[in-house]
């Protein structure tokens, strides 16, 4: 587990002693029970290791299998443990013991370039086939863990980072242009469409859920899984769908509780991080194990402007969720001392490149901290669950029975709907309309998006071809009220960049804090699950949600389990955190304007109507405006750039 690396000669000559040497010392920044590595000839594996599950203390990685010619090193927590040692014919006494590292390799044994397909989890790991010369790896599904490459005339190169790429001969800090036009161009936070490439030219990544080869100086990648929506699951009754949701979520949480140390978890206080808690409190139970939870809330002189729909502090609400479930030690945080900017420079450490996602950042980071403290060794999350087990959108579903013309059901639903609302049908029905025919709602409202601020120099966008390269992806811009729900679900299992970056993000927090986020809504399982769920099972009877609500009876709250009233919004206080400091946030951004390395790049027009519209009088909920969102998005890239320098 943890910070992996690999290197190759592509000439067969022996590898220079201070190649492998180099990597490892920069990997040195993070915490580590053991440091191993293993060269033959021209042939270098390497890991940082981290302890996190019972089996891993008694891996050393890389490890090497004389008998095949064979060494792996592993940066791996392998979910399907028990379906592999059927499938491979483990013998049950050696399965106790039995380390992540040894089944992959077990798994390569058998199905060769294959393997892949038949594991469940969170992986990156890297293989030399002495009998074969080829060196092979992969990153698990949705990538949570990275692999980064650098291929050079003499040597390939990969690590879980890319500080120790970035320092190879032949490799150096050059920008990718077309990279930064895609960050720039988008306007939610992924990061780039084109899953081969990061910031820097001379350093790719291995996508989520490709394998590489390389063999006789050839890398080939090979996509080895995609998930589409297959044959629907006919089951009886809606008893028989929440028992098998309940069996595989359970399974799912289950599996991720395997660690030497303690157990933690995000909470907040909505139906996807409470299912996860919920669950994974039993099992802990079980274990005379205790779960922690880590919640954010704003500060003490904070107020929330938030629309009744919303809650910037869930503290009551999570605290409902805390009593009923039990064995839970709770914590709230609201870390006064940090906001947006003051993580800056230390958030460009960690992720190695520019981000976006500032309105969180001060308490994710936050939170990891606290965990650490604590000895937690695993978080758990929900972040998927919008997209997998709390699925069932209420109004797209009636604009189905509405273009279907399923009158009699639309008008159950409708008004079922409208009475869990506490508001009329004549108010909810022409929103139904606007997602029943979208062809209409295109044609009247398409123009709007021509009043959107891009973040992007339009000069340097039409140079680098962007928003055509961002089209031929499949890349929605703006996510149109008028969009299929369902067909943007499809996406985010399809299309890789949708995810890779909250992978990315759980991936070099951990290393930093030897924990590993795991995020049961995101497994495999539970997603290929969901998707074969009629549409039926996920609104009825006025809920959307459904299923998960059903599912989770006398696991939640009702408080919590039947809301439909009022969601939680995390960040709210954002700028309000940073008006103590707002002169000299405007002054740095006065100074981004009239950064001659940025300028080809922001587009400087924008930059500056938007900080002439919020310099004078700031106000906390325009946090989440997108004039706010560009300025801090623009000097976090300015930050970027001037380290690059």
């Amino acid at each position: 587990m943890s910070a992996i690396t690999g290197i190759v000669q592509l000439h067969q000559q022996p590898l220079p002693p201070e190649a492998g040497r180099s990597i490892m010392q920069n990997l040195q920044r993070f915490p580590a029970d053991y440091v191993h590595t293993w060269t033959c000839g021209d042939i270098f594996l390497g890991c940082h290791g981290q302890w996190i599950t019972p089996e891993s203390r008694n891996e050393t990685l890389p490890n090497y299998y004389a008998e095949r010619n064979a060494a792996i090193t592993a940066d791996a927590i392998i979910d399907n443990r028990a379906e592999l040692f059927g499938k491979l014919g483990i013998a049950a006494d050696r399965r106790a013991d039995m380390t992540d590292s040894d089944l992959i390799l077990q798994a390569y044994f058998k199905w060769g370039q294959e393997a892949p397909k038949h594991l469940i989890g969170d992986f990156a790991f890297i293989i030399w086939d002495g009998r074969e010369r080829t060196l092979f790896g992969a990153r698990d599904f949705s990538g949570s863990r990275t692999l980064y490459y650098a291929l050079t005339p003499e040597q390939l190169s990969l690590c879980t980072t890319m500080a120790p790429l970035l320092a190879r001969p032949g490799v150096g800090r050059q920008l990718n242009e077309q990279w930064v036009s895609e960050f720039l161009a988008i306007p939610i936070t992924t990061e780039a469409v084109d899953m081969f490439s990061t910031v820097y030219k001379h350093i790719g990544q291995i996508p989520p859920a490709h394998s590489f080869a390389f063999k006789d100086g050839q890398l080939h990648f090979n996509r080895y899984c995609v998930i589409e929506p297959g044959q629907k699951l006919r089951l009886k009754s809606n008893g028989e769908y929440e028992e098998a949701f309940r069996d595989v979520f359970s399974t799912a949480v289950s599996s991720r509780l395997r660690t030497i140390r303690e157990v933690g978890a995000n909470l907040s206080g909505g139906l996807d991080s409470g299912s996860v808690v919920s669950f994974a409190a039993r099992e802990l139970r079980e274990q005379q194990k205790r779960l922690h939870t880590y919640s954010y809330v704003p500060v003490d002189d904070f107020t929330d402007w938030t629309p009744k729909s919303r809650i910037a502090n869930e503290r009551h609400n999570i605290q409902a969720t805390v009593s009923h479930v039990g064995n839970i030690d709770d914590h709230y945080y609201n870390f006064p001392e940090l906001n947006p900017l003051t993580e800056i420079d230390d958030w460009l450490d960690i992720m190695e490149a520019p981000y976006k996602f500032f309105e969180n950042s001060y308490w994710m980071k936050g939170i990891y901290k606290q965990a650490q403290a604590h000895n937690v060794s695993v978080l758990l999350t929900g972040s998927r669950g919008n997209w997998s087990v709390s699925w069932g959108p209420a109004l797209d579903f009636q604009a189905r029975l509405l273009r279907s013309f399923r009158w009699v059901k639309l008008y159950r639903e409708l008004g079922m709907y409208s009475k869990a609302l506490g508001v009329k049908k004549s108010r909810i029905f022409p929103h139904v309309g606007k997602k029943a025919f979208p062809e209409v709602t295109r044609a009247l409202f398409a123009s709007r998006e021509d009043t959107v601020p891009d973040l992007i120099n339009p000069e340097f966008a039409a140079q680098t071809k962007v928003f055509e390269r961002l089209e031929e992806y499949g890349y929605d811009f703006w996510g149109h009220s008028w969009q299929n729900v369902y067909d943007v679900r499809n996406k985010q299992f399809e299309k890789l960049y949708y995810w890779s970056l909250t992978g990315k993000v759980g991936c070099k927090q951990s290393l930093r804090h030897a924990l590993w986020e795991r995020d049961a809504t995101n497994d495999l399982r539970v997603i290929r699950f969901c998707l074969s769920v009629p549409e039926e099972q996920y609104v009825q009877n006025g809920f959307d949600r459904s299923l998960i609500r059903r599912a989770t009876k006398h696991y939640l709250p009702d408080q919590i389990r039947l809301n439909q009233k009022v969601r939680g919004i995390q960040g709210a206080d954002g700028l309000h955190r940073l008006l103590p400091q707002w002169r000299g946030l405007v002054s740095e951004l006065r100074q981004v304007l009239e950064e001659p390395a940025v300028a080809g790049y922001l587009n400087i027009k924008e930059l500056s109507r938007a900080l002439q519209t919020l310099s004078a009088s700031p106000k906390p909920e325009q946090v989440f405006d997108t004039e706010f969102r560009i300025l801090m998005r623009a000097l976090i890239f300015c930050r970027f750039m001037k380290k690059l320098a």
